[in-house]
């Protein structure tokens, strides 16, 4: 039923939401017990119990208990719905560029909800995404899932329901097309990620004094980057050299 990528729960999760939007899947369809998950996927216990906790989190599945149970597909919201009709599109390098600009079309709405409605719990999870950022050293894979993360939780800070959801919804959807691409060798500035570290770290900050004008001139730093740069740090970084992203 399901491919095997090289990748952890989050993969796996997505080509099951995949799944249930190319079927037409409905409420109350069942997908599968946990076993055979384990037997379709070939991934371990610990792997599907993730995978099984970040679909009931998003609201795609619900889990049943007992005999006749396993996972089904859950009545879902409308903005949930959304979401997993984004993980239908048919993948490619141009897919991959319009979700990006459809993402930088909403980054400074996001941003200043962010100035607006953050506490000091939202700081603490932001600075703990920046860490891991900082921690990163050569190693992209870690610096995307922090950076993908970072923005996923400044998102989270909006009260604007519709917002969110459409901006989470196009991040998960780059970071699962981006890590689908064929990868080929890339010559990526040894200083690259210490600039785009360096711009995520100015966003935070005008996030933490509530300031507006500084959240937006952050913002242009992080589309300006990611159009002199090709937006590596946002995932296209793994797309062919041949492939040029439009942002």
């Amino acid at each position: 039923m399901f491919t095997r990528p090289p990748g952890l729960a989050q993969r796996l999760a997505s080509e099951i939401e995949q799944l249930i939007g190319a079927r037409g899947l409905r409420a109350g369809d069942r997908l599968a017990t946990m076993q055979e998950l384990r037997a379709q996927t070939g991934y371990g216990r610990a792997t599907i119990g993730e995978t099984t906790r970040l679909l009931t989190e998003r609201g795609s599945v619900e889990v049943r208990p007992g005999r006749g149970g396993g996972l089904f597909v859950a009545q879902v919201s409308p903005v949930v719905r959304m979401r997993q009709t984004l993980l239908t599109v048919p993948q490619g390098a141009t897919t991959v560029a319009d979700a990006i600009a459809l993402r930088d079309a909403l980054e400074e709405l996001i941003a200043l909800d962010a100035t607006a409605n953050r506490t000091d719990s939202d700081i603490r999870d932001l600075e703990a995404c920046l860490e891991v950022m900082r921690s990163a050293g050569d190693d992209l894979d870690v610096f995307l899932h922090a950076n993908w993360a970072l923005h996923e939780r400044i998102a989270a800070i909006t009260r604007n329901g519709l917002a969110r959801a459409t901006y989470v919804g196009l991040v998960r959807c780059i970071a699962d097309l981006s890590v689908r691409a064929n990868r080929e060798p890339v010559s990526t500035p040894t200083d690259y990620l210490a600039q785009r570290l360096s711009v995520h770290e100015e966003l935070v900050v005008a996030i933490r004094l509530g300031d507006q004008e500084r959240a937006r001139a952050a913002i242009a730093s992080h589309r300006g980057d990611d159009a002199a740069a090709g937006d590596a740090a946002d995932g296209s970084w793994l797309l062919p050299a041949s492939v040029s992203v439009s942002v």
